[in-house]
């Protein structure tokens, strides 16, 4: 019989994983964000330098294809983020280096399923950016606005569905290397049907420590963001713990 933890049971056994840890993930997660933050920091100033701030088609298309190649860059990270996370949930040394396992072991299905990620959010964009550049040009029509802000809607709800399915993908590459890609997006989605309002909640219930962090000037994401991590290292295991039971 099935017994699937609850966001409590979750956050609870985070919080126990993590003592002693706290120092050696925290600066596991600052080195992630700080390498992801230069790299588009260093295109925006890039970008300003060279445009000014004004883009022409061919320079809009450059900006966003770099952008693609940062993001499938992020994915390697994200493989060896999932990598040390768990194994802050199975009780296992941790070390800071660990983050860079993803660029050791199979970065090229960790870039296949980032690639698979970041062209999905960047296909649900597509209506909202179409809208966005007619009300640009035009913007005393307002049915532009209209249009801009359902797909807006519209996109961020089919995104988020989407990313739901897919979210376990890191996590089993990390268990199931000898998997292609695809399998373990296809196996994501299996091991996340009836679960995804469950991690919905979990994401959502988050929301009120991510506004501390922000009025807190960033500072207590610090300790957020290991914290949010372990849970969902948590909530991976406990799906992985309930499928062979």
């Amino acid at each position: 019989m099935n017994s699937f933890k609850s966001s409590a049971e979750l956050k609870g056994m985070a919080k126990e994983q993590l003592f002693g840890k706290y120092g050696t993930a925290i600066g596991a997660s600052l080195l992630i964000s700080l390498i992801m933050t230069s790299m588009v920091f260093a295109l925006e100033i890039f970008n300003t330098v060279i445009t000014g701030g004004v883009f022409t088609a061919p320079q809009l298309i450059i900006y966003y294809l770099i952008s693609f190649i940062i993001s499938l860059f992020g994915g390697i990270l994200a493989s060896g983020e999932a990598f040390f996370f768990l194994k802050i949930t199975c009780r296992q040394p941790v070390s800071i280096s660990d983050i860079f396992y993803g660029f050791k072991v199979y970065p090229d299905k960790a870039l296949f399923i980032q690639f698979v990620l970041s062209l999905i959010s960047s296909v649900c964009q597509i209506p909202m950016m179409i809208f966005y550049a007619l009300y640009f040009r035009n913007p005393q029509n307002a049915v532009y606005m209209l249009f801009m802000s359902v797909f807006a809607v519209a996109g961020t709800a089919v995104m988020v569905v989407i990313n739901l399915m897919l979210s376990q993908a890191f996590y089993l590459l990390q268990d199931f290397p000898q998997y292609t890609a695809k399998e373990l997006l296809k196996m994501s989605c299996q091991i996340m049907k009836g679960h995804k309002g469950r991690l919905f909640y979990i994401s959502v219930s988050f929301l009120p420590l991510y506004f501390l962090g922000l009025f807190s000037c960033c500072i207590a994401l610090l300790w957020i963001t290991p914290y949010v991590n372990t849970v969902m290292a948590n909530f991976y295991m406990d799906l992985m713990r309930n499928r062979h039971s």
